[in-house]
């Protein structure tokens, strides 16, 4: 083919594509939808707080200003623990959020973000976009009115601020510590005294000494949020969010009243967002960590003995819950047997490159 031919046959492809494409670009800016969303978290955070407000900047542009998403932060329409219950209601039509902030409801939340000992980033996107875990946990949410939308993670936390370093499970015993989801839970039964608190108020909590350690994200959100000014040990790794996962959960009623258009612009958002986010976190966790150890924090792994010891109190734990509730145990089956295949294929590949390059680089 020549290349003038092929340049103008391309041309004329490309006019045909944008005159295609404008039809359902006008269609969807055809109706004025205003939707509220109550974040689960504090407006300080620009990370977790604004993959919301990027999502809602992305439809907004999208649509040509039709559709706009208002988000408000914690606490301002409802209490965080309420927002699950405001969207089934339709008070608001949507909230972002951590679905494991609900599992005093039920524990078959948790699958929404995470669970102790459970799959990283990558995993839990494979299993929630191509292993069957979004139509598993959205055909158990339906019946209460809502659906839920992944986007975003933070990735593998922290495990939190202590006021005395943990060296044995002793010292577990009777910590009055902020953590939420089935990590409360496991934390219980080591002996702890959980406490769900809202981002927001941990800080006051921590120095006050109302609790004796909190866990949140990470270095760059603990950063912002001071907690190495009221704690001195900052312990790794939070194996009860070894990758936790966000979403929106939507009225759907709502989201049944949206033009097809307006649907596929919000889901192909969040879906950005839940890229975006996990990114802004790689980029950002690294230098803030170093800036806290650089200020006097004292970075601590758990010791194996106590994550071998934490391990072995989460398998009956998650037996115990499967048999008094079927949907966490149906939902649970298929998230394990999920995880043992992707655990397996990653150890011959993402494992063994990351330890070498550790090591190569540290060297």
């Amino acid at each position: 083919m020549e290349r003038r031919s092929f340049l103008g046959k391309a041309g004329v492809g490309a006019a045909i594509g944008s005159a295609l494409a404008a039809p359902a670009l006008v269609s969807a800016q055809g109706a004025q939808v205003r939707w509220r969303c109550s974040s689960g978290f504090p407006k300080a955070l620009d990370t977790i707080f604004g993959a919301a407000e990027d999502v809602a900047k992305r439809v907004g542009e999208a649509t040509g200003g039709k559709f706009q998403i208002t988000v408000a932060p914690a606490g301002e329409i409802v209490p965080m623990p309420q927002a699950a219950d405001a969207v089934a209601a339709g008070t608001v039509e949507c909230s972002h959020t951590a679905a494991f902030y609900y599992v005093g409801k039920d524990p078959t939340w948790a699958f929404g973000s995470c669970i102790p000992f459970g799959m990283n980033f990558r995993q839990m996107n494979a299993w929630w976009m191509e292993g069957g875990g979004d139509k598993l946990f959205n055909d158990w949410l339906k019946p209460q009115g809502m659906r839920y939308i992944l986007s975003g993670n933070t990735g593998a936390q922290m495990g939190g601020w202590f006021r005395k370093e943990i060296k044995t499970m002793e010292d577990v015993k009777g910590l009055k510590m902020r953590i939420p989801g089935l990590g409360g839970r496991l934390f219980q039964a080591a002996g702890a005294v959980p406490q769900q608190i809202p981002g927001g108020d941990i800080y006051p909590a921590l120095e006050r000494g109302t609790i004796d350690a909190a866990e949140w994200v990470g270095p760059y959100d603990d950063e912002k949020l001071g907690f190495n000014k009221v704690a001195k040990f900052y312990h790794y790794p939070g194996f009860w969010e070894g990758g936790a996962a966000l979403g929106w959960l939507v009225n759907n009623k709502a989201w049944d009243s949206l033009s097809p258009e307006y649907r596929a612009i919000f889901w192909a958002a969040a879906k950005e967002a839940n890229a975006d986010m996990m990114a802004k976190y790689d980029a950002r966790n690294a230098p803030a960590l170093r800036r806290l150890i650089a200020g006097g924090t004292q970075v601590k792994p758990f010791p194996r003995p106590i994550m071998d010891e934490f391990y072995k109190l989460a398998l009956p734990m998650y037996q115990d819950i499967g048999k008094e509730n079927a949907n966490f145990k149906r939902i649970y089956e298929h998230y394990t047997a999920f995880q043992k295949e992707s655990v397996s294929w990653m150890r011959f590949t993402e494992n063994t490159f990351d330890d070498f390059m550790a090591q190569a680089l540290r060297n």
